[in-house]
């Protein structure tokens, strides 16, 4: 790999982990960018799901205040995250190569579409969280658990705005705190990435691409240090159009490649 490749790969490598800590779709900067590199596409999502881990774990410790009391929650979500993380990675590796190859334009453009409504999601999940107060929260608890289970199993299979789709489910059926549920979702996207990399290395570990793993797992670290800290204070608007060019360009080079 150039080296101008290499840097490439490390500076999406720090974009996703900080996007992936305050938003969550930081594959569709590091996905792209390894598509537009020239990667086949079912070795770049994986070899992106395992380098992301590392990001996704420092995001969660920089949210640990924000999770404290959280245990009795995330006993409940976590199972399930875990179980559709690890549906949605047997799922890539046993459908047909040619199958992701034909949907991940359409999954990258969802994607997209997902972080453009994210602000439109949250404004939502805001006035349903003023009007129903804080009644009837436990009733949405298995809501709650099959709604982690279907992002979980998404996750697992291609991961792109994971975090929003997670957000907008628990915002919408939880009365905590909405910094404290970025910590659920940072917690509980960790699991689904950390279970999909361990099937994938348990059977897949022809289709990896190690120094494409080891440059964003050196980024997304990076970035999830800085997610959890400088990162709340960026323009959100600044990384959602980054992401949206990012995403655009990598799904008009698949399209025109064919």
């Amino acid at each position: 790999m150039p080296w101008s490749d290499v840097v490439l790969v490390l500076l999406a490598g720090v974009g996703a982990g900080t996007i992936n800590t305050i938003v969550g779709s930081g594959t569709l900067i590091t996905f792209p960018t390894l598509l537009l590199l020239g990667i086949p596409p079912v070795t770049a999502n994986i070899s992106n799901n395992i380098g992301l881990v590392p990001g996704s774990l420092t995001g969660s410790i920089g949210y640990r205040k924000e999770l404290e009391g959280a245990g009795p929650d995330l006993r409940r979500l976590a199972p399930m995250s875990f179980l559709g993380g690890a549906v949605g990675a047997v799922l890539l590796l046993v459908l047909d190569p040619r199958l992701f190859k034909a949907v991940v334009p359409v999954l990258i453009l969802l994607g997209i579409a997902l972080v453009v409504a994210g602000p439109r999601i949250n404004d939502w999940t805001a006035r349903r969280r003023e009007a129903a107060g804080r009644e009837g929260e436990g009733d949405h608890r298995v809501a709650m658990q099959v709604g982690a289970f279907g992002s979980g199993v998404y996750g697992g299979y291609f991961g792109a705005a994971q975090g929003i789709i997670l957000m907008g489910i628990l915002g919408a059926l939880s009365q905590q705190p909405l910094q404290r549920l970025n910590g659920y979702k940072n917690v509980l996207a960790t699991i689904v990435n950390a279970v999909a990399a361990v099937v994938f290395l348990l059977v897949a570990v022809d289709r990896i691409d190690w120094l494409v793993v080891l440059l964003i797992a050196v980024g997304s670290t990076v970035g999830g240090v800085l997610g959890s800290t400088v990162g709340r204070r960026l323009p959100q608007n600044v990384l959602r159009a980054a992401i949206v060019v990012i995403g655009l360009v990598a799904v008009t080079r698949m399209v025109v490649a064919g």
